[in-house]
């Protein structure tokens, strides 16, 4: 996947090209370039804001320097998304969709926002991470890369790595532990150092059952909702859990 970021600010963006993205830069999986929209100003100073027209606080990414960094990445055609708290909420569905995209182009606003015929030009999705503001679109924008990234094949060093916190359906994810067995008398549960992996396995989908359900319950009623196929093992577990509020 080749992922073009235009953004004021691409020094912020050192996270992503480094640790498991890096390596997947690598190894030709992943192509992120930095585009930096100064660059594409006219002005002599490198302006790249200006008063909004109508009034109102704060400045407003132009138009020129964006449409300009726009064509120089060949942007016409490609999946392009503008980092925006009115936009759509950052999702499993959403980002398993850009996962299966070859080419992104993400811009990063700044100020307080974007000339809006650079959104209706270039026919640009608003995403949001989150019903919050931020100073700029370069940490969302590092979000949705990280999020969409692990989901492109041999990314993570595990097939089966991506899928782990979602093979539920959506529901949390189980308590993990790791060494030693026993620190400062709180133990391990017993179950996961059995060996028996059915038991494990079943030991898993009950925390997870159990957290989703507490804790975000909006998710817990979609999984029910979509009448996931369950073994019998399994919906005797779902009943169990059904069966506190009872």
């Amino acid at each position: 996947m080749n992922i073009d970021i235009l953004t004021l600010f691409p020094e912020m963006f050192t996270a992503v090209t480094s640790s498991i993205l890096g390596k997947a830069g690598e190894k030709g999986i992943l192509d992120i370039r930095l585009t930096n929209i100064r660059d594409y100003s006219m002005d002599k100073h490198k302006k790249a804001d200006d008063y909004p027209f109508g009034g109102g606080a704060g400045m407003v990414l132009l138009a020129d320097p964006v449409f300009r960094a726009m064509e120089a990445v060949k942007a016409e055609g490609k999946r392009s998304l503008y980092m925006s708290p009115r936009g759509r909420i950052l999702d499993q569905e959403l980002i398993q969709q850009l996962a299966q995209e070859k080419e992104l182009v993400i811009l990063c606003g700044h100020y307080e926002g974007v000339d809006q015929r650079i959104l209706d030009y270039w026919n640009m999705e608003e995403v949001s991470i989150g019903d919050y503001v931020l100073t700029g679109g370069e940490l969302p924008a590092m979000v949705l890369i990280d999020s969409v990234a692990r989901m492109i094949p041999d990314v993570l060093s595990s097939s089966h790595a991506a899928l782990d916190e979602s093979v539920y359906s959506g529901l949390l994810e189980y308590p993990q532990y790791t060494k030693p067995r026993n620190y400062r008398d709180m133990e391990v549960p017993e179950v996961l150092v059995s060996g028996n992996h059915k038991n494990i396995h079943l030991w898993k989908l009950e925390q997870s059952l159990r957290l989703t359900k507490q804790r975000r319950p909006d998710l817990f009623r979609k999984f029910l909702s979509k009448g996931e196929s369950l073994t019998k093992e399994e919906k005797k577990l779902l009943e169990k859990i059904l069966e506190i509020d009872r």
